[in-house]
């Protein structure tokens, strides 16, 4: 018998993970749950889920695996709401890019028995130039031949860990083991920055000296500079994500600052060709990482052919078989 995941929150994100997990309906039986009912059928329909249950504590009290893609300033709540269902053995996971927060949520509230792994998804390169939102752009293989980061804190079972690895291979991905801090520091460079980088442009320019005739003038350049500013990222979760990952926001802005500064006075002081250098060395480096990124052919990563029948007896007779026997 299939084993049941509920998936809270259906984006782009938990819809995409829904859609994927659909291929393997002998292995997962997926119910989801979103705060909006038509939302909710609407993906019902798409086929992210098959049961759509809107009351959460319905949603939760069967599942072996909770799954939360949600906004990271919802994520205590949630957790605060469905602890009191969640059976004896429970694995909970979230998708926020941040996790350090959201762990010692975890530790505090989840009762005894259940445990907190961190997943990070992240896109596959055929859809890095996608800038949809929402149940309408997810996709059943928006992340066919990416890399999701993997981790848990101290004491978490490696069969929750292994567990979790399991899904990510269903979802023709792989996952990658880290522990929370080097998540952090890795999602920092790679999905804070850019969105701060961003906000500041459009502080520095927009409602500013001349900004009435600038707005009629800006175009590829500045539309691709400020799209960092994802609109799936409200500013309240981007506000949560940089201050609760304090000392990583402010070192990886630091060295934002200081490139910006080393450009700033080499154009200041007229050096043609330390400006060229710096600018060539730039677009090589965004050439050769979008080369790497597309071909998804990490050498230090060679990716395995999911080993379905493993990962079946693990999901139906291994950590969670054990833990329900126990209870």
């Amino acid at each position: 018998m299939p084993i049941q995941i509920t998936i809270i929150g259906l984006g782009q994100i938990g819809a995409s993970i829904g859609l994927a997990l659909a291929q393997h309906k002998n292995i997962v039986s997926v119910v989801g749950h979103d705060i909006e009912i038509a939302v909710e059928r609407a993906a019902q329909k798409k086929g992210a889920v098959e049961t759509a249950e809107h009351n959460l504590p319905k949603a939760v009290k069967d599942a072996r695996i909770v799954l939360l893609a949600l906004p990271v300033h919802q994520i205590r709540e949630t957790l605060e709401f469905i602890a009191p269902d969640l059976m004896d053995g429970t694995v909970v996971v979230d998708t926020a890019p941040i996790k350090s927060e959201v762990a010692k949520w975890a530790k505090d509230i989840l009762p005894e028995g259940c445990y907190y792994v961190g997943l990070v998804p992240t896109i596959g390169p055929e859809f890095l130039n996608d800038m949809g939102t929402g149940l309408d752009s997810a996709k059943t293989d928006l992340f066919s031949k990416s890399i999701f980061l993997v981790s848990a804190p101290p004491g978490a079972p490696g069969e929750a860990v292994q567990l979790v690895s399991d899904l990510v291979k269903l979802m023709d991905a792989t996952a990658m083991l880290t522990d929370i801090i080097e998540s952090d520091g890795l999602m920092t460079s790679a999905h804070l920055l850019p969105q701060l980088v961003s906000a500041a442009l459009l502080n520095a320019t927009v409602d500013q000296p001349g900004w009435k005739d600038v707005r009629k003038l800006a175009g590829r350049a500045y539309i691709a500079a400020t799209s960092g500013l994802m609109p799936q990222e409200d500013p309240e979760s981007l506000q949560m994500l940089s201050l609760h990952n304090r000392e990583n926001t402010v070192r990886s802005l630091d060295v934002m600052i200081s490139a910006l500064r080393a450009l700033r006075d080499d154009i200041e002081d007229g050096k043609d060709d330390v400006v060229k250098d710096r600018l060539q060395a730039a677009s090589a480096g965004r050439e050769n990482w979008t080369n790497e990124r597309t071909l998804a052919n990490w050498v230090e990563m060679q990716r395995e052919p999911p080993d379905y029948p493993s990962i079946s007896d693990r999901l139906l007779g291994g950590f969670i078989g054990r833990r329900s026997k126990k209870k």
